[in-house]
Parts: C-alpha cells; structure tokens; sequence
C-alpha cells in the first residue's frame, strides 16, 4: 500500500502550517489568559497614585524605581503611535479601493480583509481592558488615573507593525521597496516599545502583557491567513 500512503504524505507534510500556528496560537492565547489572572490576584499592593492596588506589586515597584516618569519617552511613543495607527488607516484603504473596484468583499485580497477582522478584535479588546482595571497606571496623566494594563499602545503597535510585515510580503510586488517599508516597520515597532517602557507611564508587567496579547492576535492572523491559503490551492489542485 506503498507504505501506508508514503507515512501518509508524510504525516501530511509534518502537518499543515495553518495547524501548527493554531497550536501556536491556542498556547499564547492561555499563556496570556493564565497571566492576565496572575496580575489580577497576586501580590496586589497599594503601591499606585491615590493608593491604587497593582498586581505583582514587587517586581513592578522595582522597575519603576529604577525607571521613574520620562515625559521625553512618553512624547515620542505617542508621536510614534500615531505613525503605526496611520498604517492601520492606509490599509483600510487599500481594503475599501479593491472593494470598491472589484464589487465584492469576497474578491478583497484574503490578507487584507483578514487583517480588518482583526483590527476589530483588537479593538474589542482594548475596550474590554479600558473596562476592565486590571492594573492602574504608575502616574497620574494630566490629573487622572487610566487603565494600565496591556499597555494598549504596546498591544495595538505591535500587533499593527507586525501584521503589516507578512500583509507587505503579499501585496508589495517591488521587493526593494517592500524590504524598505518592512524595515521602517521593525524599526517603528521596536522604537514604540522601547519609548513605552522607557517613558515609565506603565508598570513593566503590563509592557509584557501588550506584548503577549499582540502575539497571540499576531499568530492568530497568520494561522486565519494560512488556513484560507490552504484552502484555495487544496480547491484548485481539486480542479486540475
């Protein structure tokens, strides 16, 4: 039987990439559940402005003694945020000129409409958290006490410079010009988390849970990208 269907198609190609960046995801997505939960019950002191409670009291405390407030920092990471959220808005553009030309939703490249599910899901989150008060902030911001946790600039920076990279690799056909943007990209991101964390205008356990949800929402695309990129050659080597 030719040896089980060759190790049947060798274990289906070491199985499907949609598969494993679903595991992938599945593991992140507890990863960043099982640590939301820590911060919200462990080690929670009034250590915060107006005696706000904070999970992970002593780890936090520390870092921020040792970073402080950094009003330079938290200038330049708000400037910057703006620049990855004008990414976002460019393509949802790009989104809404191909549905317009091509008259159907369904004729929108994948990675583009995939991408716009997303944003909504990270922008359902970010809302939820801003409900939430898991952790409030180390300072006061022009006299009030915001939410803390994920730092939503990290979350929504990262998640949006990174998705751009793979959705870049599909829709830019000038591979100059697409190592180019991809780099600016890196460089933004980078940038965006360093000022952050830097600027001190978050408790470091929050800089790391923006970073784990925008992995996880990250792994998650690629896995939703993926499975529709298998499905349309698996649809057209059934028609050849």
């Amino acid at each position: 039987m030719l040896k089980f269907e060759s190790i049947s198609e060798k274990m289906e190609f070491y199985m499907k990439k949609s598969k494993k960046l679903l595991i992938s995801t599945i593991v992140f997505a507890i990863l960043a559940i099982i640590y939301t939960i820590i911060i919200a019950l462990v080690d929670k002191q009034s250590i915060g402005p107006n005696e706000s409670q904070v999970g992970l009291a002593t780890i936090n405390q520390f870092f921020q003694k040792k970073i402080g407030f950094n009003e330079t920092f938290y200038k330049l990471s708000n400037m910057l945020g703006y620049i990855a959220f004008g990414i976002a808005f460019a393509y949802m553009i790009v989104g809404l000129i191909q549905l317009i030309k091509r008259k159907s939703i369904k004729k929108v490249d994948t990675e583009i409409s995939i991408l716009g599910l997303f944003y909504i899901i990270t922008l359902i989150i970010y809302v939820l958290f801003e409900f939430a008060k898991i952790n409030y902030r180390p300072v006061l911001i022009d006299g009030k006490l915001d939410p803390s946790y994920p730092s939503s600039h990290t979350l929504l920076a990262l998640f949006i410079s990174t998705s751009a990279i793979f959705v870049n690799l599909k829709i830019i056909g000038n591979k100059t010009l697409r190592i180019i943007l991809n780099t600016i990209t890196i460089i933004l991101a980078i940038a965006i988390l360093i000022g952050r964390t830097m600027s001190g205008v978050h408790w470091i356990t929050d800089i790391l849970g923006g970073i784990l949800i925008a992995t996880t929402l990250v792994l998650g695309y690629l896995c939703v990208t993926e499975y529709f990129k298998e499905k349309s050659t698996n649809n057209k080597t059934e028609i050849a």
